[in-house]
């Protein structure tokens, strides 16, 4: 399998196993969450070793191995992005396998098992147009004050949903128009669906336009904004214009 093969396979996989440990049913939330992201992370990380070894890698589940730094590919994986949503059996949750090179996504794939989707940055999809109202996906408990402005000063719609990696999605399916997120997140959150929404022709950057860069010794990234390129600048102008926090 190439890189995206690979990435969408892994993807594929991880999912399928936790949906099975979901429908289990032998788990409370707090457990079907941490034996989830275990039985994920396991077969990702032993996976990516065997079939990549000569690359790097990330996991969130995984205490981080600085030596990643050297490798020009790193393999960035969040075993379940939105475990709060995976235990609540909720579509909104996702898996991410992505691939920087150079500290870009390059390659990637993010499975929305719950939905039965798997988007792929080798297969991209006709991205629907955008309705008269835009729509914005924000967080379901604590949305964003960048977010809300902007929506407001756009006329934009707020639609809460769930992970990362399913509001990314949305842009992509059709469901939204715009994610804008400002309230920090880590390289696993955003690499994979960074690299498949890059892979269907959209913007991806920071809130300032700036680059998103991984495999960073740091891997905390403190915002993000995912749309169609026609909304990039219009969205941008207004993000400058949203008072700095104290």
């Amino acid at each position: 399998m190439n890189d995206a093969e690979l990435a969408a396979h892994l993807a594929q996989v991880a999912g399928n196993l936790l949906l099975t440990v979901r429908d289990s049913g032998v788990l409370s939330l707090k457990s079907l969450g941490k034996a989830g992201d275990a039985t994920a992370n396991q077969f990702l990380v032993h996976a990516l070793r065997e079939q990549r070894p000569e690359d790097g890698l990330l996991s969130e589940e995984e205490k981080d191995n600085l030596d990643r730094l050297a490798f020009s590919r790193t393999w960035i994986v969040d075993p379940v992005d939105g475990t709060r949503e995976y235990g609540e059996a909720r579509t909104d949750w996702a898996v991410h396998v992505g691939l920087a090179v150079g500290g870009v996504a390059r390659v990637g794939a993010v499975a929305l098992p719950g939905a039965g989707i798997v988007l792929r940055t080798d297969q991209p999809r006709v991205v629907p147009p955008a309705p008269a109202t835009l729509r914005m996906v924000v967080s379901r408990t604590r949305p964003a004050n960048e977010a809300i402005a902007v929506a407001e000063a756009i006329g934009a719609e707020l639609v809460p949903m769930g992970s990362a990696g399913a509001k990314a999605m949305a842009v992509i399916l059709g469901d939204a128009d715009i994610y804008l997120h400002s309230g920090g997140q880590f390289e696993w959150d955003s690499c994979a669906p960074v690299a498949v929404a890059l892979a269907h022709g959209l913007h991806c950057s920071r809130i300032d336009g700036s680059p998103l860069v991984y495999n960073q010794a740091d891997t905390y990234m403190p915002d993000l904004l995912i749309c169609r390129k026609e909304h990039a600048v219009t969205v941008l102008d207004e993000v400058a214009k949203v008072p700095a926090r104290a």
